[in-house]
């Protein structure tokens, strides 16, 4: 099997003498990668296209983070290689998914080649669609993603993301918005729309959902008050948002949103609604 890995060296935990290491244990695997080095989208759909134009089956080696693994995720065709994630990044949502904890558990997990087939979300604004892996944010969620600094995830890494926060609770937004599947309609605040349990790291926000079934989760955040998000926040950081009373769940493979709200697909801001929300069963293959 064609193996490729792809770094990039803006990643939060990323280090030339970690990546060297990385190669190091790979090369003992047995595996010798063709490497490429990507810092933006573009670069990793160039390089993505190389792939897609290959008759065979490809091993796609992503030492990065969350972002990384998205444009990655955008840029092959379904079914077109099995994937591997080594967490190089500021949150590593995807990696702590699948249960890989350190660069040492994703080396050993490459080497076993165990893999389960995953989905992902789809999402449709006017003109153009992107695949998610974690999560889409629609509302408060979106605008604190648009508005952190980003060199400040570089430097601040998670903490960039609570600054942001921090800026839009002290200019807060009352403004409401729908969202809509084929059974049932709501007005909200927020909507994160999950394909996965983790939300921001280790924090359990969805506990029903999972890449590896094919329906999503909307997690819908009703009130507009910074009492109600305070509130929210609180049981996250506890692990107890799945009990939450200010937090709607609805349940379902396509959803809906109305309104011009700030959007966010796995913590890169991507553009406004209105959108339409579903899955893509069976994307491909993942080393878990």
């Amino acid at each position: 099997m064609r193996t490729y890995l792809f770094v990039n060296p803006l990643s939060g935990h990323y280090s030339a003498g970690r990546f060297q290491e990385v190669l190091k244990q790979l090369h003992i695997s047995g595996i010798n990668p063709e490497i490429f080095q990507v810092r933006t989208p573009a670069d990793i759909f160039a390089c993505c296209t190389s792939i897609n134009n290959k008759a065979e089956a490809s091993l796609v080696i992503i030492a990065g983070g969350d972002g990384t693994i998205n444009a990655v995720t955008n840029g092959l065709k379904p079914g077109t290689a099995t994937l591997a994630v080594v967490p190089f990044g500021t949150s590593n949502v995807l990696a702590a998914e699948i249960g890989i904890t350190s660069i040492d558990t994703a080396l050993s997990r490459i080497k076993n080649r165990k893999t389960r087939s995953f989905s992902v979300g789809v999402i449709e604004l006017e003109g153009h669609s992107h695949r998610f892996l974690l999560m889409a944010g629609i509302g408060l969620d979106g605008t604190v993603v648009r508005d952190v600094w980003p060199l400040g995830k570089k430097f601040f890494r998670q903490g960039a993301y609570a600054l942001s926060a921090l800026k839009n609770a002290m200019a807060w937004n009352t403004t409401l918005f729908d969202i809509g599947t084929p059974e049932r309609d709501i007005t909200c605040h927020t909507a994160i729309i999950c394909n996965a349990s983790r939300y921001g790291g280790n924090f359990i926000l969805s506990p029903d959902s999972s890449p590896f079934s094919p329906g999503l989760s909307a997690v819908c955040i009703t009130g507009n008050t910074r009492r109600i998000y305070l509130g929210c926040a609180l049981d996250l950081f506890r692990n107890r948002a799945g009990i939450n009373k200010d937090m709607i769940r609805l349940y379902s493979s396509i959803f809906e949103v109305k309104g011009n709200h700030p959007i966010q697909i796995d913590g890169d801001f991507i553009g406004y609604g209105p959108a339409r929300i579903s899955t893509c069963a069976d994307f491909a293959r993942i080393i878990v």
